[in-house]
């Protein structure tokens, strides 16, 4: 990664991993001094819950590699963020030990968000959880400062997402419908078509400082 950040001229480079079994596919060779963030997923401290929701990659261990990956940030000095979906087999845990051992800058909880054409229906449907039962699970972990929750109706529209054609998919009505190519037409026309609520994005606190050297962390 900072090969890459040296050829192309950039001062920084903001890494997301939302690949269903990470952290076991990072390497420390994606890390270095070009890097202001790390956010990876963890949905569970139990390993069996994480084989439920398949979160795990054969035998590889997602916890230990989680805690790896941690330890990578601590040496390199990349920020490190978690992201978490709460659904049906993890709304009920107790992560607040864990999340306190792992200390990351930014710990974004997700309610389970259904969407048609990102899985099976039937199959996705069992993985949804109540706003009530979302409220709980908050509230639980209240005392955990760098928690940022994201009920469903913060989340559907305050994102703007680009597929592998670069365009921007409108999921205003449940599905992830895709715009022209802003390749063909330019960002500003197509982005017309993406369904993104600004306003909606800075009040789930979308807009945050994301900088290593702006957040003055402590290494």
């Amino acid at each position: 990664m900072d090969q890459c950040a040296r050829t192309a001229g950039a001062r920084r480079i903001t890494v997301l991993f939302y690949r269903k079994n990470q952290p076991n596919f990072i390497t420390k060779t994606l890390l270095g001094e070009y890097q202001d963030i790390l956010a990876i997923s963890c949905d569970s401290f139990d390993e069996d819950t994480n084989q439920t929701i398949g979160r795990a990659h054969g035998r590889k261990s997602h916890l230990d590699n989680l805690f790896k990956v941690r330890d990578w940030c601590r040496k390199y000095k990349v920020a490190f963020k978690i992201n978490s979906v709460i659904n049906t087999f993890n709304v009920n845990e107790d992560m607040r030990e864990n999340i306190t051992e792992l200390n990351p800058v930014r710990w974004k909880v997700f309610q389970c968000l259904l969407i048609d054409g990102e899985n099976s229906l039937r199959e996705a449907e069992r993985f949804l959880i109540s706003d009530q039962y979302f409220q709980v699970f908050l509230e639980r972990h209240s005392s955990i400062s760098c928690l940022v929750p994201e009920a469903n109706q913060k989340m559907r529209d305050s994102y703007l997402i680009l597929d592998e054609y670069m365009r921007f998919l409108d999921c205003r009505e449940g599905r992830k419908d895709p715009s022209k190519s802003i390749l063909d037409v330019g960002v500003e026309e197509a982005i017309q078509f993406s369904g993104f609520d600004e306003k909606m994005f800075l009040k789930r606190g979308g807009k945050y400082v994301w900088s290593k050297a702006d957040m003055r962390l402590e290494w």
